[in-house]
């Protein structure tokens, strides 16, 4: 089953969204503000995990901004009026539970999992920091050398690095092609006026979706999030309608094939070929699961046994797919000798064409299929990857599939979708990116 989760105003009443066979339940209420608030219920857990998310990353910097969204990561954790550093980092280690948060291209989390007794704790100290982190001047500036070390400590891994300008050729100039981080010299330029306004303008309430999974009680939450914006001095008294969704109009960012080479060098290269792919409400996501895992997601995928099982060519090779709102990238990466860079590409493209002249075989459809349910079902039993599941639902496709039609979606894939899409893909402009390449 899917459920559908519009964008109601405060008030609406609530919905829930699933009784499942495995017992869990989930619920999804829009309290005064236009807060979200998604639950669910997970039986004989002892631990939840509860996350404060917003619909903003790297891709929405203004100009004289680049940076602030990282920073913003940092720098929640780092005090409000009424918590030092200290104290929010003590808040958790107390109970033994860890607080942390990620930045990604198009939204924001901050999570934290605890026992269910400390729920009250998190949810207080999360949402003080959401709503009144002081931004620092000092710490800022401790902060930025934080995060310097951070790019460089990056910087220093030719596997990001790599990544990094794969993702940046094949969406060009467009945000989304930014790195996540920012650069050394955006971190370094960007002024705390430009952080404070950063914040300012997306941390509101018609913004913030709160997601929680495990053992919790979803109106319990509710009020636990209610009281906690209060104490943060946020103005619930609208009936605000939450920020809408992002457009999932196609974005048309121009490509032409292309190399990138970076010398650098190192014991082993690294390359990646690969092309524009799905946006994250592309109806052939999971068509394009089926076929990242068969051509290399895992041991018996065809790259891996092509590169590392029957030529011992590479340690790591594999495939992999990112997607966004109106766009996505899709890329196959593997590490080498740097002598062996051309041989490695052509292998991999080869497996690709391949696939899309001849298609998957049945045994190929069936172990692809186990894998990706398999792995499916054993990632939803953590409640980190459920509140996740969540939020991602929310902001990015305002769909949330039950594990049943999960399952079936997959299920639902046949062999010639699959050699479709891997026709596209075949002839979509190209990017090559290298590090350590040794002609």
């Amino acid at each position: 089953m899917v459920w559908s989760l519009p964008l109601e105003h405060a008030g609406h009443p609530d919905n829930t969204l699933n009784a499942g066979q495995d017992g869990t339940l989930i619920r999804r209420s829009v309290l005064p503000g236009g807060v979200r608030v998604i639950t669910e219920q997970m039986p004989g857990q002892r631990s939840v995990t509860v996350g404060a998310w917003f619909n903003v990353g790297s891709r929405d910097e203004a100009d004289g901004h680049y940076g602030s969204t990282h920073f913003l990561e940092h720098l929640l954790f780092k005090g409000t009026p009424r918590r030092t550093a200290f104290d929010i980092a003590g808040a958790f280690d107390s109970v033994g539970g860890e607080a942390n948060a990620v930045t990604g291209k198009e939204n924001t989390c901050y999570y934290a999992r605890v026992l269910d007794t400390d729920l009250p704790m998190a949810v207080d100290v999360i949402l003080d920091m959401v709503t009144s982190a002081s931004l620092d001047a000092h710490e800022l500036e401790i902060e930025r050398g934080v995060i310097l070390e951070e790019l460089a400590m990056n910087d220093d891994d030719p596997g990001d690095v790599i990544h990094e300008h794969f993702t940046s050729h094949v969406l060009g100039d467009h945000p989304l092609g930014r790195p996540i981080g920012g650069t050394a010299h955006t971190i370094t330029a960007v002024p705390r006026e430009a952080v404070w306004a950063h914040y300012r303008a997306h941390y509101v309430p018609e913004g913030l979706v709160v997601t929680a999974a495990g053992s919790v009680d979803h109106d319990v939450l509710c009020d636990m999030v209610l009281e906690a914006l209060d104490r943060g001095g946020w103005d619930l008294a609208s009936a605000a309608t939450p920020l809408p969704r992002r457009s999932a109009s196609p974005l048309d960012v121009p490509l032409s094939e292309h190399r990138v080479d970076i010398p650098r060098a190192t014991e082993q290269a690294h390359v990646i070929v690969g092309c524009q792919g799905l946006s994250a409400a592309d109806e052939r996501r999971f068509d394009m699961s089926v076929l990242t895992a068969a051509l290399g997601g895992g041991m018996s995928s065809r790259i891996f046994q092509e590169i590392r099982e029957k030529r011992g060519l590479a340690y790591s090779t594999y495939c992999f797919g990112s997607s966004y709102s109106g766009i996505g990238t899709f890329g196959l990466y593997a590490g080498c000798a740097p002598a062996r860079v051309r041989d490695v590409e052509s292998l991999m493209v080869a497996e690709l064409e391949k696939l899309a002249a001849h298609g998957l075989t049945h045994e190929e459809m069936v172990r692809t299929q186990g894998q990706l349910r398999g792995s499916l079902v054993l990632g939803v039993e953590d409640s980190g990857a459920r509140m996740n599941r969540l939020g991602r639902a929310e902001l990015v496709t305002g769909e949330l599939y039950s594990l049943d039609e999960s399952i079936h979606k997959i299920n639902a894939v046949t062999a010639e979708r699959v050699q479709s899409l891997a026709q596209e893909l075949a002839r979509r402009v190209r990017v090559t990116a290298t590090i350590g390449l040794q002609e």
